[in-house]
């Protein structure tokens, strides 16, 4: 085990630690199953040269049981430490998958957005699945090889020195195959852990877009930008066969060669003698012994190799930092009122400022539009304020709190964002709504469903707030998606609405009931609107114009188009930013 190995499994010590219990049981079982195994041809030795050889039959039937107790018993432990690493191995994998998906959930969005879905999804599942095969028995058993080498060769010695320094012989050619053999796995492993990350983020993408792949017949370039990642998982797991293939096969008959060697070493009198049947016999069984785990070794390190590969992917993740901080543990129970004020504020995803100097206030109750061209900033402005990104210059305050100062819990309770991109998760209606919030009742439920209009149609559903929606919310119309989350935002009563309106591909009817619950949370709520539709503009209570990440513009609806400037450009446009 190389030293990056052994630094990778002291990292994942603290997951098992709890179980160490359990580990430590099962190593106690080593020692007594190889002695167990140590003494079984030493036993037919015995019963073959004083027993067998010279008719002596007296005295046999004892070593005989001697030698079945020993089988029974190394069997027993044998099976308690599989089963013991096997239900710690366990554990040990549901606490990491566990710390891997919380640190997910924690990730900031300036994380996510440099990682595809596929990769990520890779990390959680298969690469964990990678290192549990090693923790349910490849890791202990290794120690157990190693005891019982060590063992098997110290009884060969005691038997006779000279016959095992012939066996030895070939030791330098069995550890320098299996060094090469383990040098090139670790490559191949790592190379195929990557490709199969890309494959999953392939496959996640193109599946999310497959209607728009199909409706623009792009399933061919679709399938050759797949072999790509595809080809590489073949080629990098071929080649991880063929040095897992050459690893056992050259082991094996390095095995059979020192077999052969010993044979005739013992046959031509070298030794000094001619060796008992009885010593043969219990040289080619120790033989077996010490050739079996270092031929098993192979598919073991395969093993081993891909657990670390997996391992090194899962560590890389977790040592993504960009993590939102947690602000102070003090603030953690406050509740905002929501008077919200933005003082000289930049922000870069790179080099380059996307907000530059932005300054503004939202009191309680008040209603602020944010208009411009695409691309001028409206989003990254809410996104900041939520505290899905952070790193901005000058000072963002809620309530007179700097926003790097309180928990994310906290500020997510009193800004919620309603998105362009509705999110709706395969669950019942009434989980989309309240999250499994026991805070949420039934009235709560009703009072949000009726003033945003998702009562009209929740109720027409098959089950009613039971019916479970698909992936998506792909059983439900767009103007429905909609309503459904402006439910979930309601039930939720948070202090601020980011309104991030958009009512593309609805029907009339349901457009006017959008429209009509978009008016209603307007009235009860503190909201910052990205707006789309000029309805929306004119009735906020004051209005700013962005460009390249500035306020160009900023006043009533009234007196910007008085003003002539950018706005009222924008709105003989018809503005659709």
């Amino acid at each position: 085990m190389s030293d990056r190995d052994g630094a990778l499994l002291r990292r994942l010590w603290p997951y098992a630690r709890p179980d160490a219990g359990r580990y430590a049981a099962a190593l106690a079982c080593a020692p007594l199953s190889m002695a167990l195994a140590l003494v079984q041809p030493i036993l037919i030795k015995r019963i073959i040269d004083e027993h067998i050889t010279p008719g002596q039959l007296d005295g046999m039937s004892r070593l005989a049981g001697l030698y079945l107790a020993a089988v029974l018993a190394a069997f027993l432990l044998q099976g308690f430490y599989t089963l013991s690493v096997a239900v710690a191995g366990q554990r040990t994998i549901y606490r990491l998958r566990e710390a891997v998906y919380s640190h997910l959930i924690a990730l900031s969005a300036a994380s996510l957005d440099t990682r595809p879905a596929g990769a990520l999804l890779t990390r959680a599942t298969s690469d964990i699945e990678s290192l549990g095969e090693t923790l349910q028995g490849q890791t202990i058993n290794i120690v157990l090889d190693v005891l019982m080498v060590i063992g098997v060769l110290g009884a060969m010695l005691a038997l006779d020195w000279r016959l095992t320094l012939v066996m030895l012989a070939l030791s330098p050619a069995v550890a320098g195959v299996l060094e090469l053999c383990r040098r090139r796995l670790r490559r191949l492993f790592t190379e195929i852990r990557s490709a199969i990350s890309a494959v999953n983020a392939f496959l996640a993408e193109q599946l999310a877009g497959v209607e728009i792949v199909q409706l623009f017949g792009a399933e061919g370039r679709a399938e050759q930008r797949f072999d790509v990642p595809n080809r590489r998982v073949r080629e990098a797991t071929i080649a991880s066969n063929v040095w897992d293939a050459f690893m056992f096969a050259a082991v094996d008959g390095l095995g059979s060669v020192c077999l052969a060697l010993m044979l005739w070493y013992g046959a031509s009198g070298t030794a000094g003698g001619a060796l008992s049947a009885g010593l043969l016999v219990a040289f080619a069984s120790y033989l077996e012994r010490l050739f079996r785990p270092i031929r098993e070794f192979s598919n073991k390190m395969a093993v081993i190799q891909r657990a670390a590969a997996a391992l090194e992917k899962i560590f890389g993740l977790l040592d993504d930092g960009r993590r939102i901080s947690p602000g102070e543990e003090a603030l953690s129970g406050l509740e905002l009122e929501g008077h919200i004020r933005f003082e000289d504020v930049y922000f870069a995803y790179g080099e380059e400022d996307v907000i530059r100097g932005v300054s503004f206030s939202v009191a309680p109750g008040e209603v602020v539009a944010l208009v411009g061209p695409t691309g001028c900033g409206k989003t990254t402005l809410t996104r900041l304020l939520n505290r899905s990104y952070e790193g901005y210059r000058g000072s963002i305050t809620i309530d007179g709190i700097e926003l790097s100062r309180l928990p994310p819990k906290v500020v997510r309770a009193a800004v919620v964002a309603v998105q362009q991109d509705l999110h709706l998760f395969p669950e019942t209606a009434r989980f989309n709504v309240d999250f499994g919030d026991p805070a949420i009742g039934p009235e709560r439920l009703r009072e949000a469903a009726a003033l945003t209009h998702a009562d009209q149609f929740v109720g027409a559903l098959p089950g009613g707030w039971d019916f479970v929606l698909r992936e998506r919310g792909a059983n439900l119309s767009a103007g429905q998606a909609q309503l459904l989350t402006f439910a979930r935002t309601m039930a939720h009563d948070p202090a601020v609405i980011v309104l991030d309106e958009a009512t593309a591909s609805i029907d009339p009817v349901t457009e006017q009931l959008v429209q009509d619950a978009i008016a209603r949370i307007l009235e009860r709520k503190t909201v910052i609107v990205v707006a789309h539709r000029l309805s929306t503009i004119t009735g906020a209570d004051r209005i700013l114009v962005l460009d390249r990440g500035e306020v160009v513009e900023r006043g009533s609806h009234a007196e910007l188009l008085a003003r002539g400037g950018r706005y009222a450009a924008l709105y003989r446009a018809g503005f659709h930013g």
